[in-house]
């Protein structure tokens, strides 16, 4: 059956989003609505500060005392030595999500590399509660490590029986980062990306007790997002429906300051709809893929009944900003 196209708002820019055996009705596309609050900025008050630093890849979560938190990788500073790795967790609080402005709160986390992190490679924070406990889960440049924390402020590495935080990896040299966790019939699903042959892919592995992990499955690669290392980043699934799935994943993440990242042009990050939390098309944009966003390494929130979309500043790599969300058909 050939792909039915149709034109769609998708976030403040028109669209041409596919589908294939379902009819255009059927399927809510994400729409950005109203006006953004930039809730973080770029902290210069630590001990590594640059100029060419920019706050990336982050976390907001609701704390067990109610404060809003937000974790955020900065990335071009002077952490990290010889290796080239630039890269630690920076801090903020907020009294409520609509809030703008959160107060910065200093350097969160640095990698340990006694426990066999990369120093400087800290990347992507990710917390979700589950219980009573918070789990954060983040990248160390080379593998997805864990940690835990009764309050979701404080959080202590989880070590593994071999001495070491990392938990599983896509190989060396294949930068496995970027994690996200979705709980679906009674499992986690832990979704990630790495570029083995310098191929960006979304990945995905299960859980039920966050110690034991089935063996990775590629859920995203190629079509028009690309099939370049940074073609797959930041992936974030979103559960609208008992079998309805989301995935938003970043192309590129903007126009950078003089001196900063490679990219250019504008932000932008692809959305994808399925019915299998598992696969959201291998190359199969006529099947799964509905639209882009112009925003880079969106995350999505549910908060009283209704959908937040958080995301990096446009223009320029300078903070994090937050709007409402509607589904729209």
């Amino acid at each position: 059956m050939k792909p039915r196209l149709m034109t769609v708002l998708c976030g403040s820019i028109l669209a041409t989003a596919a589908y294939a055996g379902q009819k255009s009705g059927d399927v809510l596309i994400p729409q950005i609505e109203g006006t953004w609050w930039q809730v973080a900025d770029n902290p210069m008050d630590h001990k590594y500060a640059a100029d060419r630093q920019e706050p990336v890849d982050f976390a907001i979560w609701q704390a067990a005392d109610g404060t809003w938190q937000l974790w955020s990788c900065i990335r071009n500073t002077t952490a990290g030595g010889e290796n080239g790795k630039t890269r630690f967790f920076y801090r903020w609080q907020g009294k409520e999500l609509a809030d703008a402005d959160w107060q910065p709160m200093g350097i969160a986390m640095e990698a340990d590399p006694s426990l066999g992190e990369t120093p400087g490679g800290l990347q992507a924070p990710h917390v979700i509660k589950a219980g009573n406990i918070y789990h954060l889960f983040y990248g160390d440049w080379a593998k997805i490590c864990h940690a835990t924390s009764k309050d979701g402020r404080d959080f202590t590495r989880v070590v593994q029986a071999n001495g070491k935080t990392g938990m599983f990896t896509e190989g060396p040299g294949n930068n496995t980062r970027d994690v996200m966790l979705l709980e679906h019939d009674g499992l986690w699903y832990a979704y990630y990306t790495a570029y083995p042959n310098r191929r960006g892919m979304v990945y995905v592995r299960t859980t039920n007790d966050f110690r034991n992990w089935s063996q990775s499955k590629v859920v995203s690669f190629g079509g028009q997002a690309g099939t370049g290392p940074g073609s797959s980043e930041c992936p974030h699934v979103v559960k609208l429906g008992p079998e309805e799935f989301y995935l938003f994943k970043t192309q590129t993440y903007g126009q950078p300051k003089a001196g900063g990242i490679r990219e250019r042009g504008p932000p932008q990050s692809s959305v994808y709809y399925s019915k299998n939390p598992t696969m959201f098309g291998i190359n199969q944009d006529d099947r799964y893929f509905l639209c882009t966003l112009p925003v880079a390494a969106p995350e999505i929130i549910f908060y009283k009944g209704g959908y937040y979309i958080a995301a990096l500043n446009q223009g320029a790599l300078d903070g994090v900003r937050i709007a409402r969300l509607k589904w729209v058909k």
